[in-house]
């Protein structure tokens, strides 16, 4: 196995990042979150790159904060300041995840549990294994969801269920996930990375300029008004329509053809 935290490879316009500490079920350190960045930049700047994929090695997903970590360990006598690792790490990564004008799918097998939860749920697509199970941990610990959690989780599946989930910290499976509208998908454990990679490409045929303006629109939607998303809509109908790809379409729409999007 690798020593590198996390692994980085582009096959068909599709950037495959994986979470590469499975002897800790991927459980996140400084030097983990440093390489993941890296990786989804180079995502972001690369043309060649049309999706992202992330998943993580071994039986699980990812597990949240590594807690042998000694900058946030209570154990040694110390209060660790916990925003600092939120500020440097954990908030930059989901505004990461969120702003990249790229399709980001999860492929989640086994735990996504605390932070880890709450990083697949921040990408744009999340299918998962039937085995998994998503957990808001936080509580376990004393401690209140983070990585986006209380904004996604009530916006997800509602404030009720997103209450008893921070409270509680039970576990919620692929299936259910499903059922409540958390994620897009539950798939056969074996078939988990086939069917996600194949969804990766198909998204690296489309028009990504155009889905790119599109995760921005519904970004924005959860916290504008109707008249302000509206003129959002015009703004980015405006840049959509001249893109090369909106010809493409239009073009091979009266062609009778399948398009040859660029994404430009």
């Amino acid at each position: 196995m690798s020593a590198e935290p996390v692994l980085y490879a582009v096959e068909k316009g599709v950037a495959a990042i994986t979470l590469n500490r499975p002897d800790k079920l991927n459980s996140f350190t400084a030097e983990m979150h440093v390489a993941l960045a890296d990786a989804l930049d180079r995502a972001g700047k690369d043309d060649a790159v049309r999706a992202v994929l992330l998943t993580g090695a071994g039986r699980g997903f990812c597990a949240g904060q590594d807690l042998a970590d000694p900058s946030i360990s209570p154990l040694n006598g110390n209060k660790p300041d916990l925003g600092v690792q939120i500020d440097k790490f954990y908030g930059p990564l989901i505004r990461k995840i969120r702003a990249l004008p790229k399709p980001v799918i999860a492929a989640v097998n086994g735990i996504a549990a605390g932070a880890g939860a709450n990083i697949a749920l921040s990408c744009d697509i999340v299918l998962a294994a039937r085995s998994a199970n998503f957990i808001q941990a936080f509580c376990k610990i004393g401690l209140v969801p983070d990585s986006g959690g209380t904004f996604l989780l009530p916006r997800l599946i509602g404030l009720a269920r997103a209450r008893a989930l921070a409270l509680l910290g039970e576990k919620v499976s692929a299936e259910t996930a499903v059922a409540w509208g958390m994620i897009w998908r539950a798939v056969d454990d074996d078939a988990l990375l086939a069917e996600a990679t194949a969804l990766a490409q198909q998204l690296a045929t489309q028009p990504t300029a155009g889905l790119a303006l599109i995760k921005r629109a519904l970004d924005a939607s959860l916290t504008n008004d109707l008249d302000t998303q509206l003129d959002l809509e015009r703004d980015l109908q405006r840049e959509a329509g001249g893109t090369d790809d909106y010809r493409e379409g239009v073009q091979a729409f009266f062609e009778k053809r399948a398009p040859n999007f660029t994404g430009r």
